[in-house]
């Protein structure tokens, strides 16, 4: 069987034909579903012939949430939501005046290795498939009452590592048929697998990239990121012009501040030189203190000192607002957590 959400309506509509049925009936079967009405059994304008097909050769795979935490401090939601093979993700929404935000996991896991992040910690488990990422999507907006505007695809896992399925869900999720999401209010966070951002420039897309950089330079990131053992600073940067010259996109350039280590005034002058000229915005971002690793949040006084350097020098910079913290609401917290209880109670 098949969750039938990683089928885009061209290809129920053919399923639909090499079954001799009408290829219409696609489309009134995805409108049930994204009705928030995930049992065949009730769509009740398909014959009941049909209904028995799909169920027979179908599942609607909306992951169960297993898990809810509220912020007390802002209006920011975090789920633990689990798939019927017993792998669980989280996923976090936040509200905005603009709308509301969902930041989805593209894999249970993550191969990656970045030291501040606790969605890397015991490695990647397995991909998830477009229709897995859908789900996250279809659960959020059913448990919050309300509409998702917009996605970031900056939760467990690294985006460009399942390329194929994170490509499928984004036209999936912008068609008029799915959520009807503008790409223009999709944002996908890589940590720099080069290769693939140039794959991305050519597919035409509107969405926003951002780039994990962290440090203006190789030799620090190397102590932060696996990923830059692979691929140069330089390398990634080229990447970026080539994706700015296909799409004429500003490019995101996300930098977490830890204390004492890439917080520094020096490390504000060496990220200026790295990106004077580059249409791109940097979201400065007081590091998620974790367990596992030492790193610890740069001052308020460091991350003003930083942002203020770079807005001297015309780098157009923001500082993200912390949200859901009481909540653990960084990568991989909340999964970890409850991976850590459930080893306990099975005496592992």
């Amino acid at each position: 069987m098949l969750n039938i959400l990683d089928l885009s309506l061209q290809e129920l509509k053919e399923w639909m034909k090499e079954n001799s049925e009408s290829q219409f009936r696609a489309k009134q079967v995805y409108d049930w579903i994204y009705k928030n009405n995930w049992d065949f059994n009730d769509m009740n304008n398909i014959p009941v012939a049909l209904r028995d097909k799909l169920m027979k050769s179908f599942y609607i795979e909306v992951p169960k949430i297993i898990e809810s935490l509220k912020s007390t401090s802002d209006d920011t939601e975090k789920f633990l939501l689990g798939y019927r093979d017993g792998n669980v993700i989280e996923t976090v929404v936040m509200k905005y005046k603009h709308g509301n935000s969902v930041c989805v996991s593209t894999q249970i896991g993550c191969r990656m290795g970045c030291r501040f992040c606790a969605s890397t910690i015991g490695g990647v488990v397995r991909n998830l498939s477009s229709g897995e990422i859908l789900g996250q999507i279809l659960a959020s907006q059913k448990a919050i009452g309300e509409r998702i505007s917009n996605i970031v695809l900056m939760g467990s896992g690294e985006p460009l590592d399942n390329y194929e399925n994170v490509l499928k869900f984004i036209n999936i999720v912008n068609s008029d048929y799915g959520l009807n999401i503008g790409q223009r209010h999709i944002t996908l966070s890589t940590c720099g697998i080069v290769p693939k951002i140039y794959d991305l420039a050519e597919e035409n897309l509107q969405i926003t990239l951002a780039i994990s950089l962290h440090s203006p330079n190789d030799v620090l990131r190397k102590t932060m990121m696996p990923i830059a053992n692979r691929y140069s600073i330089e390398e990634i940067i080229e990447a970026c012009k080539n994706y700015i010259q296909k799409t004429n996109r500003r490019i995101t350039f996300e930098y977490s501040l830890v204390k004492g280590i890439n917080d520094g005034i020096e490390q504000a002058e060496e990220l200026i030189q790295l990106l004077r000229g580059l249409l791109c915005h940097v979201n400065l971002i007081p590091v998620n203190e974790i367990k596992e690793n030492s790193y610890e949040k740069a001052t308020s006084d460091n991350v003003k000192a930083f942002y203020n350097k770079l807005v001297d020098f015309g780098i157009e910079t923001t500082i993200r607002k912390e949200m859901g913290a009481d909540i653990n609401a960084a990568c991989g917290q909340l999964r970890r957590s409850y991976l850590e209880d459930k080893n306990t109670k099975k005496g592992v």
